[in-house]
């Protein structure tokens, strides 16, 4: 085999690889060996067919399959004698003329083919002690901890029914109801015996404020529209008339806060329902704060290191980006003018987060391997069960999937992945602490995360 580099420009590599014909020989005498005992001929035992016969009847076959497995491993071999770091996939090119390629396979001419690829970058990794990095932390104080509390009476709040009681806010209803659109039923328009909290349950306009001042036994037309953006696309702004009969009206009575109100949820007492709920406060706050201190690690690692960017993962990137944005807006019959943005100028702005997402998962992924850092089959299996269980009654297709889905593990193994690796470059940063109020956080959560 004889490779030779006929082009090299910046990332881009171009090799002439040529593979003689007397090892392509060699190679089409060894395959034919392999298959002899496994062929099986009208005339001749299994195994006992004379070569020179399975030659003739199978030779192009087999020197086809020869050729297909000695361009794998040569263009392989190529790579790895270079030690070259392929972006992708490399792009194999053969002799256009026919003539040639029949010469090849019928055993009288050398193999040559061009293979094209990207190499990645080196990536010459900042002092990580050198970042300069804030956590904010945030304490919880009896502030936060009475208004989760309240919040939690306020979900587990009590109806009683009141004779003669005329709906109003935070009130429970129970009704009957048939909807229809000039004048014809339309699915899923109708139901019985539906509860709803009035102000609570954000139905399409007017329905809730037309059931407002109604009693038990009530009986009225509600008239309410449904919004422009409605999924139905057969009643999206369209006029609906709803006839409605109220069979319950229930004002609400919040839960007191009290030991019996605790050991209601679970808990051994009060005491002990205070001590979870911050508990739950201080898990939340911790992973925003997490998040922010992240998006600035990901910031500095990105301002730290440049260096030329493979351009098929960027335009693989961007593409991927491009799609979902333009699904989306076509979903919400938007335009990138309702957006305040020129088409060209959306393109430059996500051609950057797609360059911005390249660059951090080479510096991420360059930090994994100089470091040993690596995902476990416990941490996997621990991911694969998380995520079943976001689909209950379905486990066993998710298991089937990412069984038999090329590459669907890979989906759990990044984030898991770009986490260690996060961790372990904050540990080796030490950022430094700053006590701020949970108002301050999240703002500069949000701050952090529309830059």
């Amino acid at each position: 085999m004889q490779v030779t580099e006929t082009s090299s420009e910046g990332l881009k590599r171009k090799l002439k690889v040529v593979v003689g014909a007397d090892e392509l020989g060699e190679r089409f005498s060894a395959h034919l060996d392999r298959i002899k005992d496994q062929v099986q001929l009208k005339g001749f035992r299994k195994g006992k067919v004379p070569l020179a016969h399975i030659k003739k009847v199978y030779g192009r076959s087999v020197m086809n399959d020869v050729l297909q497995e000695t361009i794998r491993e040569t263009s392989n071999k190529a790579i790895v004698d270079r030690k070259e770091r392929p972006a992708m996939m490399p792009d194999i090119s053969l002799a256009e003329n026919a003539a040639e390629i029949e010469s090849v396979v019928d055993g009288k001419a050398d193999l040559a083919y061009e293979m094209s690829f990207e190499v990645l970058p080196e990536v010459a990794l900042t002092d990580f002690k050198s970042l300069k990095l804030e956590r904010l932390v945030v304490e919880v104080d009896d502030e936060q901890l009475n208004k989760a509390l309240s919040d939690l009476a306020e979900r587990n709040q009590s109806f009683a029914a009141e004779e003669g009681r005329e709906a109003g806010e935070g009130d429970r209803v129970t009704i009957d109801f048939k909807g229809t659109v000039d004048g014809v039923a339309f699915d899923r328009g109708s139901g019985e015996n539906l509860q709803l909290v009035i102000g609570n349950a954000n139905f399409i306009p007017g329905f809730e404020e037309g059931i407002k001042g109604a009693k038990k036994g009530d009986s009225r037309d509600v008239k309410a529209t449904f919004p422009a953006e409605y999924p139905v696309a057969e009643l999206a702004g369209k006029d609906a008339v709803f006839a409605i009969t109220v069979k319950e009206v229930e004002k609400p009575a919040k839960a007191e806060l009290n030991d019996d109100f605790a050991k209601g949820l679970g808990t051994e007492g009060l005491d002990n329902l205070k001590d979870i709920v911050s508990a739950q406060i201080k898990i939340e706050l911790d992973q925003a704060s997490r998040m922010k201190l992240k998006r600035e690690l990901l910031d500095a690692l990105e301002a730290a290191h440049k260096f030329e960017l493979p351009p098929t993962l960027v335009e693989r990137e961007f593409e991927g980006i491009w799609r979902q944005v333009t699904e989306g807006l076509q979903r919400e019959g938007k335009t990138f003018a309702d957006e305040g943005k020129t088409e060209e100028e959306a393109k430059a702005e996500y051609r950057a987060i797609a360059e911005r997402r390249v660059r951090l998962g080479l510096v991420v992924g360059e930090i994994g391997d100089k470091n040993k850092i690596e995902v476990t089959q416990d941490e996997m299996r621990r991911a694969l069960i998380e995520h079943a269980r976001r689909f209950p009654g379905q486990e066993k297709m998710v298991y089937e999937y990412f069984e038999k889905t090329p590459g669907a593990l890979q989906e759990l193994r990044a984030p898991i992945f770009e986490d260690k690796v996060i961790d372990f470059v904050i540990e080796l940063a030490k950022p430094t602490e700053k006590k701020v109020s949970r108002q301050e956080l999240m703002d500069s959560l949000e701050k952090a995360t529309q830059a």
